[in-house]
């Protein structure tokens, strides 16, 4: 009885709703498994049809459109953000935190790296499979734009397990439109995902994602937002992906039981500490990110276990929700990584945390792709 009666137009409920990271913790904690963060888009659907949709919602919702021209104006897009009076004057003008540095581009991405590249052939021979599978690795947003080199490592290291690697054509799969409760334009963006994907999905072919965010929005939101045969395709699609660390887990462990034998590993670091992205631990993707990275010899793999890292995509930047980001992450994390010792590599799926992580503690979180490649002998 604390809210009015207007329902999904109400301010009270905005601010109600406000501090959700949309995490989807509660689609698996909730006991009878409430999607809050489904309900979180939904109502600012239908509150930005009333009240109108800032500026700063559409600018943050199009985070793909802003990589594009980050990584067409590379370095000097890098330049400018980075000098102080410039990321002030922006943050002032859009609300969002001075204190906050603004990725990285890349001028060469991953799939101007991907189309000019010749594929290793002999790598296939090594596991003396004939065809070689077949394995579909989507270039997300986050990757291809500001860390290519996540995306090589996938590649080269599914190629070493002798699969064949394709990559889908580039498409958006509307993460940042859904979290900003841009629904119209996330279903666009899941209808040409869904229509580049289903093909791939329906030859069996697993589809293999190095975000969880964007995996998430794949497997989980976008047969939601459909409707009809759309949503049969998607629901299709939705069966085929898999983050990287539950198809590399998968991979691995069907070699270990082939005639052929499974790949090893030079040791690694003393110790693993992991934190998995949120979404990857509610739709169950944890138990299998420490048990890929439980292969390396001589490493002691632990799961943070401290919830959200606080950044939850964009929450994190907005001016008003910057405190409570760190306070988040402080519970647990920052501290984890802060008293870790010399032998202790942090690991995060999720490009966001890596961000979180780096700009409250100064430690560089790698990913799984990264270290298991480079240490696969």
């Amino acid at each position: 009885g604390q809210t009015s009666q207007a329902g999904l137009q109400d301010p009270g409920l905005y601010q109600v709703l406000d501090l959700c990271l949309e995490c989807k913790a509660c689609k698996s904690e909730c006991p009878t498994g409430v999607d809050m963060a489904r309900l979180k888009s939904e109502f600012l659907y239908h509150y930005q049809k009333t009240h109108g949709t800032p500026l700063r919602t559409r600018l943050l919702g199009s985070a793909e459109r802003a990589a594009v021209w980050g990584t067409r104006l590379a370095p000097l897009s890098n330049w400018v953000s980075g000098i102080s009076p410039a990321r002030k004057l922006t943050a002032w003008a859009l609300g969002l935190s001075p204190e906050r540095k603004i990725p990285q581009a890349e001028r060469h991405t991953f799939l101007r790296w991907w189309t000019t590249r010749a594929p290793d052939s002999t790598l296939h021979a090594t596991v003396g499979a004939a065809p070689a599978q077949e394995l579909a690795l989507f270039a997300d947003t986050f990757t291809n734009h500001y860390e290519p080199r996540l995306g090589k490592a996938a590649v080269r290291f599914a190629e070493k397990l002798g699969y064949r690697v394709s990559v889908p054509a580039k498409v958006c799969c509307g993460r940042p439109q859904i979290s900003k409760g841009l629904l119209l334009e996330a279903r666009r963006k899941a209808e040409d995902t869904v229509r580049i994907l289903a093909p791939i999905a329906a030859s069996g072919t697993p589809i293999v994602f190095c975000e969880p965010g964007c995996y998430s929005a794949v497997r989980d939101d976008h047969p939601l937002l459909l409707r009809g045969e759309l949503r049969e395709m998607a629901e299709v699609v939705a069966k085929a992906c898999q983050t990287f660390e539950e198809w590399a887990d998968t991979a691995l462990a069907r070699m270990d039981s082939s005639e052929g034998g499974g790949r090893s590993f030079a040791p690694g670091p003393e110790r693993v500490l992991l934190h998995a992205h949120c979404h990857q631990k509610a739709l169950g993707g944890l138990p299998s990110a420490l048990k890929l990275l439980g292969r390396l010899p001589d490493t002691e793999v632990s799961d943070a276990d401290a919830g959200c890292c606080g950044m939850a995509g964009s929450f994190g930047y907005e001016q008003e929700h910057y405190t409570v980001s760190r306070a988040v992450g402080e519970r647990k994390l920052f501290p984890a990584v802060r008293s870790a010792t010399s032998g202790t590599v942090i690991v995060a799926p999720g490009f966001s945390c890596r961000q979180q992580i780096r700009h409250f503690t100064g430690v560089e979180a790698v990913t799984v792709p990264e270290l298991m490649e480079g240490l696969m002998v």
